[in-house]
C-alpha cells in the first residue's frame, strides 16, 4: 500500500491506540505521576481524610430528620417518621418569622459586604506611600483575627447606653439615652457593620491579589491614551477583578441560608429577638436546649437545601451574564 506523499502510515501507533482502549492509559499514567509524585499524593491524603471523616460521612446521619430519633436504639434503629419533621416545623407559627429573619438578615450581609473590600482594594491600590499603604492595611486586616465572642463584647460596651461611646454621643446631640441593643430596628444594623469591620481587611487581600495579577501593559496603554486615574480604574481595574468578584458573590449568595450562630446568639435578647432569631439560633434552641433532635436536623437539612438551591441558581445566573462561574 503506498502512502500519499508526505503522509506516513503509522501501523504501530494505531495498534498501541487500539491496546490502549483495553488498558485505559488514565491508569498508567496515574501509576507513572504516583511514582513520580508520591509525595505530594501523601500531603493531600490529610486533607481528604478530614472532609471524609467529617463531612461525609456524618452526612449519614441526616437520616434522623426522617425518623423519631431516640439516644436508645440510635440513629439506625429509631422509627421511621417520614416527613413528620418538617411538616412541624412548616406549620409552626415560628417558620415565616425565622425564614424571613434569616433570608433579610443574610440578604443585608451580601449586598453590604459586597462592593466596601472592592473600594477599599481599589484604594490601597491607587496608594504610593508604601508606609500609609501597609498601616491601612494592617488596621483594616487585623479585626479579622479578633473572636467573635471579643467582637461582640467590644460592640455591647461600644453601644451601651450609660457607660458606650454611643450613648455619650447622643446625650451629647440631645437625642437622650438610646438603648440600641435592645431595639429590634438597630439588631440588622449592628450585626452587618460590625461583620464588615472585622473582614472587609481580609475581604480586600482576595482582591489586591486579583489586582496584583492585571497585565502592566494594560496601565501602561492607558496612560499613553492620557486616562485619568477614574478612567483607570473603571476600564482596567474592574475588569480585571470582575472574575474574582464574581465568585465571591456566587460564595457569598450560597451561604444566604448560613448566617453565623454566634454572632446573632451573643447579640440576641428577648426585647430584640423578634428581629435577631434566625435559623441557626432556632436549630440551636430546638436541638440542644429542648433536644428535640429530629426536629432539628430536619430544619437543618432544609435550611442546606435552599442553600444549594440559592448556589446553583446564583452560579447560573452570573455564568450566564459574566461567563464566570465556580464550574
Amino acid at each position: 500500500m503506498v502512502s500519499p506523499p508526505g503522509v506516513g502510515l503509522d501501523v504501530g501507533g494505531v495498534t498501541r491506540r487500539l491496546r490502549d482502549r483495553g488498558n485505559p492509559r488514565g491508569l498508567r499514567g496515574l501509576k507513572r505521576s504516583w511514582r513520580r509524585h508520591w509525595q505530594l499524593y501523601l500531603l493531600i491524603l490529610v486533607p481528604i481524610a478530614y472532609f471524609v471523616i467529617f463531612k461525609y460521612i456524618p452526612m449519614a446521619n441526616a437520616i434522623i430528620a426522617f425518623k423519631d430519633y431516640n439516644v436508645v436504639d440510635g440513629v439506625w434503629g429509631s422509627d421511621w417518621a417520614g416527613t413528620k419533621h418538617f411538616e412541624r416545623f412548616f406549620n409552626n407559627p415560628m417558620f415565616w418569622p425565622v425564614l424571613r429573619n434569616t433570608f433579610v438578615l443574610s440578604a443585608y450581609v451580601v449586598l453590604a459586604s459586597f462592593p466596601i473590600p472592592i473600594i477599599l482594594a481599589l484604594a490601597l491600590n491607587e496608594v504610593r506611600l508604601r508606609f500609609f499603604k501597609n498601616t491601612v492595611q494592617m488596621v483594616t486586616y487585623a479585626p479579622y483575627f479578633i473572636s467573635t465572642v471579643v467582637v461582640v463584647s467590644m460592640t455591647i460596651l461600644f453601644l451601651s447606653p450609660r457607660l458606650g461611646i454611643a450613648g455619650h454621643v447622643t446625650q451629647f446631640f440631645g437625642l437622650g439615652s438610646i438603648d440600641f441593643l435592645s431595639d429590634p430596628d438597630f439588631f440588622r444594623h449592628i450585626y452587618v457593620f460590625s461583620d464588615i469591620w472585622q473582614t472587609m481587611g481580609y475581604s480586600a487581600v482576595i482582591y489586591l491579589a486579583a489586582l496584583a495579577g492585571i497585565d502592566p501593559t494594560l496601565y501602561e496603554a492607558a496612560r499613553v491614551d492620557g486616562a485619568s486615574r477614574w478612567q483607570k480604574i473603571r476600564n482596567v481595574d474592574l475588569p480585571g477583578i470582575l472574575p474574582t468578584a464574581m465568585i465571591v458573590l456566587v460564595l457569598g449568595v450560597g451561604n444566604v441560608m448560613a448566617i453565623g450562630f454566634e454572632k446573632a446568639y451573643l447579640l440576641q435578647n428577648s426585647l430584640n429577638i423578634s428581629q435577631s432569631e434566625i435559623i441557626a439560633t432556632y436549630t440551636y434552641k430546638v436541638g440542644l436546649l429542648s433536644a428535640d433532635f429530629s426536629q432539628a436536623a430536619a430544619i437543618g437539612l432544609f435550611n442546606g437545601v435552599i442553600n444549594l438551591g440559592l448556589l446553583l441558581g446564583v452560579n447560573a445566573i452570573v455564568k450566564r451574564l459574566t461567563g464566570n462561574g465556580l464550574w
